[in-house]
């Protein structure tokens, strides 16, 4: 039996590895540290991004909605148009309706009227600088613009709509330094007691990454045609230029560290090959062909990278709650799911690092190397 077959056996090839390992400890050990390096890199810095990412867009999503639906031609909401668009959204995002009306005071001041789940409003707009939420029938949110058209805002006061007079108090106050400040935010049921109108206006709070919102909006567009769905885009752009920003920023340091780490592997893994110079030539002069120390060296390289990788990702998980921690103030908790990416990527690198050691060692001759040349 050749040599070339009986090394290539799966036990005989599995001693060859872990002796080698034994007896190359110190080359062994520079290259895992090398390739953990690199995987602790990557990882920390995916686990960051990955989970500073989620909490960018919950912090996102407190700044209000990122989608609105309208009716057009003056239509309105009915409550099974409504169910229908919930269940294109369940388990996606949030719609919270409302409806407006332009009412007038009992000194003929106009003043915008809005009506709303005033309790998904709470939950939803956090944002709001709100003094005291509506909690009864009857009560009412007034923004500060428009407290000053019933300045001196009584405890009580009076609206008109179309013949129609609803009487309320004044439960809060809403500051945000936009549209808001100038109306008054009814519950959906007193607004609708009222005026008897239906909701015409959705504000979305979509969850997930600027192309899941994107193909919400799609699937939105296309299954009600006669509605118009636009994103906000204020909060959209904010949010896609931060997640950028930090995207670009993260990428571009493991990317840096990743390429260092993988020029150490490359000095390492050629190192080691120069240093096992008379071994491989011994393997050539008794049979072994160029194949089997190839397999031999791809092998022992795909076996470093892989402890490794999974040293580094371990390091990079630590690393990552640690600079949440110190810099973020908040948990960073560690994906699993990136595990399986940190390792190809791993093993990708250590390969072609490989690369330029299997060229050298298609060049040797065992019979000038064994006489010392």
């Amino acid at each position: 039996m050749s040599l070339t077959r009986r090394l290539a056996g799966p036990g005989m090839f599995m001693r060859l590895l872990t002796q080698a390992a034994r007896l190359r400890r110190g080359q062994a050990v520079a290259a895992i540290a090398a390739v953990t390096v690199a995987a602790a890199a990557a990882s920390a810095m995916l686990n960051l991004f990955t989970d500073v990412q989620a909490k960018l867009q919950g912090e996102f999503r407190k700044f209000g909605a990122n989608v609105v639906v309208e009716t057009r031609d003056g239509q309105s909401f009915a409550a099974h148009d409504l169910e229908r668009i919930n269940s294109v959204l369940r388990g996606r995002a949030v719609a919270l309706p409302f409806a407006y009306v332009v009412a007038r005071t009992k000194t003929e001041q106009p003043v915008v009227v809005s009506g709303t789940n005033l309790v998904m409003a709470r939950q939803l707009n956090s944002w709001w600088a709100v003094s005291a939420w509506p909690e009864k029938p009857g009560e009412a949110l007034v923004g500060v613009r428009a407290a000053k058209v019933l300045s001196p805002m009584p405890n009580r006061f009076t609206l008109l709509f179309q013949g129609h007079s609803v009487a309320l108090s004044g439960r809060g106050t809403v500051q945000t330094g936009s549209e808001e400040d100038s109306r008054i935010y009814l519950s959906l049921e007193d607004f609708q007691s009222w005026t008897g109108l239906n909701p015409t206006v959705l504000e979305i709070f979509a969850s997930g990454s600027e192309e899941k919102v994107s193909r919400l909006m799609r699937d939105l567009a296309e299954q009600f045609p006669s509605l118009d769905v636009r994103p906000v885009r204020q909060v959209r752009e904010g949010e896609a230029r931060v997640l950028g920003k930090t995207r670009s920023t993260l990428l571009f340091s493991a990317t840096f560290i990743i390429a260092t780490a993988a020029l150490c592997v490359l000095a390492t893994l050629t190192g080691w090959v120069f240093d096992r110079r008379h071994d491989f030539a011994i393997m050539k002069a008794l049979g072994g062909s160029d194949e089997l120390i190839a397999r031999f060296v791809i092998a022992e390289a795909s076996l470093l990278a892989t402890v490794g990788a999974l040293l580094g990702f371990a390091a990079g998980a630590a690393l990552a709650a640690w600079i949440g921690r110190v810099n973020f103030h908040a948990a960073v908790s560690p994906h699993l799911g990136l595990l399986p990416p940190v390792v190809m990527g791993c093993l990708a690198v250590t390969l072609v690092a490989t690369l330029f050691p299997l060229r050298l060692l298609q060049r040797i001759q065992p019979a000038m190397i064994l006489r010392g040349e």
